[in-house]
């Protein structure tokens, strides 16, 4: 596991530790000690940290909705926030909601959910033609936190909706096939213009093995910060 400390600009990165996972898992702690994962699955977790807060959930892929690591992850007494497409009637956890498109304010994290599917003309569709990301079943996440905007894009292409984003933290799938590959997912960094780019979802399964030093080499010959986990 990775630890990314604060930048440069100090007054813009508010955690004292952000971790990529592996796969699409990431976890944020802050400043105050508050810990928040996104995402979270049992095959990159290191044990049962029972440490975090508040845990966010983007749609119900099993390496995205994973109940289990989010026993293993989560307080007795933490906030379960999930995407409102999946089904959470076994869950141990109280659950809160969170809608396709809207805001909501999750302990002191400024949420706002924004549609994440594959494009029906992309490449990134089955055998039968079918996107595997179909529009209404995922969401990203673009999270306020301690003044910070963090965009966790999910599973998803680079859509035309996507170009109004703004963070200065960008964590985008790179791997392809089930989603935007590393160029694609290039061009998208570009426009949401971070400070920093996190890539995830990529070299976990054959179908989206990617060269993801080429991507970080080619937006950091153009100034932006990338770091790999």
């Amino acid at each position: 596991m990775e630890s990314v400390l604060s930048s440069s600009h100090a007054h813009r990165t508010p955690w004292t530790d952000f971790k990529q996972l592996g796969h699409a898992s990431i976890r944020i702690e802050t400043e105050d000690g508050s810990v928040i994962y996104i995402d979270p699955w049992t095959e990159v977790l290191d044990g049962e940290p029972g440490d975090g807060n508040v845990v966010f959930v983007t749609h119900d892929d099993f390496d995205h909705y994973d109940p289990n690591a989010i026993d293993a992850v989560a307080k007795p007494d933490a906030t379960v926030a999930v995407y409102e497409a999946v089904d959470t009637a076994d869950f141990s956890f109280e659950v809160v909601d969170l809608s396709y498109e809207g805001e909501a304010t999750i302990d002191d994290i400024d949420v706002r959910s924004v549609p994440a599917y594959n494009d029906p003309d992309s490449d990134h569709v089955d055998d039968d033609g079918d996107p595997f990301h179909a529009d209404g079943e995922v969401i990203g996440l673009l999270l306020t936190i301690e003044g910070t905007i963090v965009f966790f894009s999910s599973d998803t292409d680079f859509l035309p909706h996507h170009e109004s984003i703004d963070a200065e933290v960008f964590i985008p799938p790179i791997g392809g096939h089930f989603t935007m590959d590393r160029h694609e997912a290039a061009e998208f960094a570009r426009s949401v213009d971070p400070d920093l780019v996190l890539p995830v979802h990529y070299d976990t399964f054959d179908p989206i093995e990617t060269d993801a030093a080429a991507f970080a080499d080619e937006l950091e010959d153009e100034g932006v910060r990338v770091e790999l986990f």
